[in-house]
């Protein structure tokens, strides 16, 4: 058999119809509360059941100074939702939330609310965090169950990630 050469562009030609069928993967970005279950994260353990936030936990951005659950996204309206059966995870006073990070954006703060009531900040200094980063909260003034909104705001964009966890503040000792 004779050789034959193969030019770059007859092989970029033959993959091409095989690289366009390949469908584009969701961004690996951002982040969300792992522990205690925020509840994009009971969405995604399925303990809850939900929509689209199901695969994409760390997605719940929006711009800054929102008090909901969803960030004000309208594919992730459901985690507004407080009939929706989210579990309460029963907390002593002091509560420690566990944030697990997939792309850590350069941060101003962390804010943490119970109602529209400031509860705890945290100044991150504009630095980028570590892919996961905890805060002890006390919530000594408040008892039985509270959804907490924790805010991560981002330094160099208008944006904020959100995420509500439900506690059960005083029914663990």
């Amino acid at each position: 058999m004779p050789k034959r050469k193969i030019s770059a562009a007859m092989v970029g030609a033959a993959v091409a119809p095989f690289l366009i069928a390949i469908p584009a993967g969701t961004a690996s970005a951002h982040g969300y509360i792992d522990a205690p279950p925020s509840r994009q994260a009971q969405c995604a353990e399925g303990t809850v059941q939900c929509g689209s936030i199901t695969y994409e936990p760390q997605s719940v951005e929006g711009p800054k100074g929102l008090k909901s659950c969803s960030g004000g996204n309208e594919s992730f309206a459901e985690l507004d939702d407080d009939s929706k059966g989210w579990t309460a995870t029963p907390i002593g006073t002091q509560a420690t939330f566990n944030w697990k990070l997939t792309a850590a954006h350069a941060t101003t703060t962390w804010e943490y609310y119970i109602g529209d009531k400031l509860v705890a900040s945290f100044d991150q200094g504009g630095e980028q965090p570590p892919q996961t980063l905890q805060h002890n909260v006390d919530l000594s003034g408040y008892s039985g169950p509270q959804k907490v909104l924790a805010v991560w705001n981002v330094a160099d964009t208008a944006n904020a990630f959100y995420a509500c966890i439900d506690v059960n503040v005083g029914a663990k000792k």
